[in-house]
């Protein structure tokens, strides 16, 4: 909780600053293209192994926003408890298939998935509050989940590589500064900025 109110305290400076000159009111899409690493950090430095879990957590993010309108005016919920033990499993298999630990992959999957929820009823209530914001084609879910599981496959691999980043007691700074610096690259909204805080909030050990 620490970590999370940390990250999200850092990251709401910067996203105030976007909802004040856009006027953002949690219903704007994020954007899906990958984010740059800064050209100083490798893949082998602590900010190079955390830096791949917040890329792609934002990148799963972004689905959020497809999933919200596969499933708005469908009278369906967002909760999916099926689907979430369908992910949990796999992530957690594919855990061991790599001899990384389930238990904190699973763990850390739980917050990627009530991070998106928190964007799909924050979609929502944005799209009852105004409904000509709502979006009026919907997305296929089946292909949405399919770049869902192509994501969770990488952000497994990213775990699995980061075991010493993860542990170490700078995990935190460097894990806020790289939230930081992706939410300045994705201009990301209030919404967004707050369910990306969520969805780091196991990262560090």
């Amino acid at each position: 909780m620490q970590l999370t109110t940390s990250i999200r305290s850092a990251l709401t400076a910067g996203a105030a600053a976007t909802v004040l000159f856009t006027g953002a009111t949690g219903a704007v899409a994020a954007p899906v293209a990958p984010a740059a690493a800064p050209a100083s950090a490798t893949t082998h430095s602590p900010y190079g192994q955390l830096r791949p879990l917040v890329v792609l957590s934002a990148e799963r993010l972004a689905t959020g926003d497809l999933v919200a309108a596969a499933k708005w005016g469908t009278g369906g919920p967002v909760d999916d408890p099926a689907r979430e033990q369908e992910v949990l499993r796999a992530v957690a298999e594919q855990a061991r298939q790599l001899g990384a630990d389930p238990a904190v992959t699973v763990r850390f999957f739980r917050d990627q998935i009530e991070a998106n929820k928190v964007v799909q009823r924050g979609l929502h209530r944005a799209w009852d509050a105004d409904p000509g914001r709502a979006p009026t084609e919907r997305p296929d879910l089946g292909q949405v989940r399919k770049e869902i599981n192509r994501i969770n496959h990488e952000l497994v691999q990213a775990l699995a590589d980061s075991p010493q980043a993860r542990s170490a007691p700078y995990c935190a700074p460097l894990l806020t500064a790289a939230a930081v610096r992706v939410r300045h690259e994705r201009h990301l909204d209030a919404l967004h900025t707050g369910a990306l805080a969520r969805s780091l909030r196991s990262v560090c050990a």
